[in-house]
């Protein structure tokens, strides 16, 4: 799935800046294949939003501490769904694949069959027996009945999953946490900064006690008769 164009970049804005405007296409991205994707059936429409996913949870894990503290959380929700929506592709995937397979190897053996017969006017039901790969379809058979009820049951979640990030409001949140800015530190709790205040403000006083004694010896130095006798 080709990524949709971001427009009105700068090289020159600030990282947080663009950033934001990068993300907000990515998150209407993941949105607009809704409410297909909530479609079984929609195979395209899933596989493209585990794309659009995988798109936001790399740039936010990216990007995150320019933005407010919602934007990590944003990112590890992206993660859990891309990888949901992961697990119901390797199903759709494999699905095609088995079923290739197995048609391929009745037609192998349907002509195996066909050649072991030679010229006879009917085809003797004992053959089937010797057809060289009975012994696998039930074993695709039955993966195939597996990954079909697998792909039920992550769609499931994918549901579940999906529903749940809407209840506590995921687009809204971190579409406010892109306008946040963290404040250039950290921040400190107000009684550490009262302490940290007399801290320092002892420290002060300290040094200018020091100075002042220390100035105080200078001026009795250079004014003691004795300290000075003998000098030129």
């Amino acid at each position: 799935m080709k990524a949709r164009k971001v427009r009105r970049l700068d090289p020159e804005m600030p990282l947080a800046d663009a950033a934001e405007r990068i993300l907000r296409v990515r998150v209407e991205e993941l949105y607009s294949f809704t409410p297909r994707a909530l479609d079984p059936s929609e195979e395209r429409a899933l596989h493209d939003m585990r794309i659009a996913a995988k798109r936001l949870r790399y740039l936010l894990e990216l990007t995150a501490p320019c933005f407010g503290a919602y934007a990590a959380t944003g990112a590890r929700r992206a993660k859990q769904l891309q990888d949901l929506l992961g697990e119901i592709h390797d199903c759709d995937v494999m699905l095609p694949l088995v079923a290739h397979h197995l048609e391929t190897l009745r037609a192998a053996d349907a002509a195996e069959l066909r050649r072991m017969a030679g010229d006879a006017d009917d085809l003797d039901p004992s053959l089937t027996a010797r057809a060289p790969h009975r012994r696998a379809y039930r074993g695709l058979e039955t993966l195939t009945v597996h990954l079909e009820a697998r792909r039920e049951l992550l769609f499931a979640r994918f549901l579940e999953r999906w529903g749940a990030l809407q209840r506590q409001g995921f687009r809204a949140r971190l579409e406010h946490a892109l306008g946040e800015r963290p404040s250039a530190g950290p921040s400190i709790p107000k009684r550490d900064v009262a302490r940290l205040r007399a801290v320092v403000t002892e420290d002060e006083r300290r040094l200018r006690d020091a100075v002042a004694g220390r100035a105080r010896d200078v001026a009795e130095h250079l004014t003691d008769p004795v300290a000075s006798d003998g000098e030129s």
